[in-house]
């Protein structure tokens, strides 16, 4: 069996996804991207998350082709070869349908920073993308989706705000590692739900101060990070 590590690295991590209480059925997926052999695993279509092992985990080339697995890949799996290609320092991808973070994706409104908690993992607002096009949900959809995530980030630093919301969609989220993924994906639902009951006390509530924002967010990441102990994460 080829990339082992690889393998088990995925199928933890979408179990994890699984009983985390961010995906309703088998709506949504985690991949774990090698770059140096160029090739991510991704969670087989349609199989429920307590029934994944690592051998049922596919792996698939940057080209889309399936290095080896005989189960059908993520139908998602374009979107995330997508942003592997475009994302550099990423190792893995997730997409959820969690319910209050596709709230704001349904609403097509991004997800505002209104306090520390957002900014501990979002130097900013989560931004949701233009709508996809007749031709582009039509010819290769999947695919176009990876696009326009891509598109939203021409002018942000993925790796400083981790997560997106895809247009009536939902959102993917990313890391250096599936668990940092599937925390983030975690995160995010946490603030999407946060920002809908400030917005439900306070419609008129504005976004947390640039210095504010700069001071959590940096305690946690970049090189003057200063959040956890040394060689802990």
């Amino acid at each position: 069996m080829l990339h082992r590590a690889l393998r088990d690295e995925a199928c933890v991590t979408n179990r994890q996804l699984g009983g985390s209480g961010l995906v309703d059925l088998t709506f949504g997926n985690v991949s774990v991207f090698d770059p140096g052999a160029g090739v991510f695993a991704i969670k087989p279509s349609g199989v429920p998350y307590a029934d994944l092992t690592p051998g049922k985990m596919v792996l698939v080339d940057l080209e889309g082709r399936v290095v080896e697995g005989k189960l059908r890949p993520s139908s998602d799996t374009p979107t995330h070869r997508r942003l592997f290609q475009a994302f550099g320092g990423i190792r893995s991808v997730v997409h959820t349908h969690s319910r209050h973070a596709v709230s704001f994706a349904q609403a097509g409104r991004p997800i505002p920073c209104f306090g520390t908690t957002h900014a501990d993992y979002f130097n900013g607002a989560v931004p949701v993308t233009r709508p996809l096009t007749k031709v582009e949900i039509t010819e290769a959809y999947e695919w176009n989706t990876g696009d326009v995530i891509v598109e939203t980030f021409r002018d942000k630093d993925p790796l400083d705000v981790p997560a997106v919301l895809v247009w009536r969609h939902g959102p993917f989220a990313w890391g250096p590692s599936g668990a940092r993924a599937v925390e983030t994906a975690f995160a995010l639902e946490i603030v999407a739900q946060m920002a809908l009951h400030t917005l439900a006390l306070e419609p008129q509530r504005g976004e947390i101060e640039p210095e504010l924002l700069g001071r959590h967010f940096r305690r946690k990441h970049g090189p003057s990070a200063t959040y956890g102990q040394r060689g802990h994460g």
